[in-house]
């Protein structure tokens, strides 16, 4: 199946990458002729947009600084089949884009990840990074069921299906692990393919800092499993405050067991309350998975009003095999209303 008859867009979030982006672009655009490539400049005091747009890409910009505002922004105003979404530090494989967006076309999947593979015996991919990526795998994919090896890289190939019906709410770096929770929770069909990850040129530096991003991520991981799973969340509260009140109320049952007096009533007061407040977390952990059952209704309805990538390839091949008239041959189907 060959997906040149799909329109495809290059995302390019960028901030101070004067010195690489347009080695990107112009890499993008030999690999993939018929893309054309967004550059998104979010907030760089330096010649970025220049550089882009010298190198013939859409260049706009995002005013708020993090990257989930900008992916945000770009999945909000880029109209395409296919979208693929690349740092602009040129440490990615642009060569790999072709067979990432075949395979995306020819699985029907809504994502293809690119799991990097450091090339050379460079500082491509820091030992810190690393094993935060292993840790952020390993709760991702124990927390929501995916079978991710790599869910912070930046290389992604994504369906219009996907892209216009995920609710990006994150405002910095973890708009990776927000992407990849959304996928697995609503088991949507996805697959990761190796691709070859290089350092950084000199001249240009990541805006990834290990422990100040590190942490946002794992505060995002734990608001996700909350908004996600919110019974296993308040049910696991409820147990650490039942245990909590079990703890310091056995020695005040022995006591009263023992003389019949309850000599610490603070204590006693203390234990009842947590007793309440255990109770209450898991009251409201059920009542709340109740509202997320219908919250995951409306976002796989929103996902399901556009049609998968392989539906907008047979479009494309009848509306160019039929010069944009109506095919006989094709069913007829109701247009897709927009709200």
């Amino acid at each position: 199946m060959t997906p040149n008859l799909l329109s495809v867009a290059v995302l390019v979030p960028c901030r101070n990458e004067e010195g690489t982006v347009a080695g990107v672009v112009n890499s993008f655009r030999e690999a993939l002729p018929d893309a054309r490539c967004y550059v998104y400049d979010n907030g760089s005091t330096d010649r970025t947009a220049d550089a882009a747009l010298a190198a013939g890409a859409v260049v706009r910009r995002e005013p708020a600084a993090g990257k989930g505002n900008v992916v945000r922004r770009m999945f909000a105003d880029v109209e395409a089949d296919v979208y693929v979404l690349v740092d602009g530090d040129g440490t990615y494989e642009a060569a790999a884009a072709p067979a990432m967006v075949e395979r995306l076309v020819s699985g029907n999947l809504d994502m293809v990840g690119g799991a990097r593979v450091p090339s050379g015996e460079g500082n491509a991919y820091r030992r810190g990074h690393r094993l935060g990526n292993a840790l952020f795998n390993w709760l991702i994919n124990t927390q929501f069921g995916g079978k991710y090896t790599d869910c912070y890289s930046g290389y992604r190939v994504m369906s219009r299906r996907l892209v216009k019906s995920f609710p990006a709410t994150s405002q910095y770096f973890e708009i990776e692990n927000e992407l990849a929770a959304h996928c697995a929770y609503l088991r949507l069909p996805y697959e990761e393919m190796p691709t070859r990850y290089v350092e950084r040129p000199d001249g240009s530096e990541s805006k990834l800092r290990t422990f100040r991003d590190g942490a946002r991520a794992l505060f995002s991981v734990g608001l996700a499993v909350k908004e996600f799973h919110p019974l296993r969340f308040f049910s696991i509260v409820s147990a650490l405050l039942g245990l909590l009140a079990v703890v310091l109320g056995i020695p005040i049952l022995t006591e009263f067991w023992e003389t019949g007096l309850v000599p610490r009533f603070p204590t006693a007061m203390l234990c009842m309350g947590l007793g309440l407040a255990a109770l209450g977390s898991f009251l409201s952990g059920v009542i709340l998975d109740s509202v997320n059952r219908g919250r995951r209704e409306m976002k796989l309805t929103a996902y399901l009003r556009y049609p998968s990538v392989q539906e907008a390839h047979r479009r494309a091949q009848r509306n160019a095999r039929t010069g944009g008239q109506p095919d006989s041959t094709a069913v007829n189907r109701p247009p897709a209303t927009r709200s």
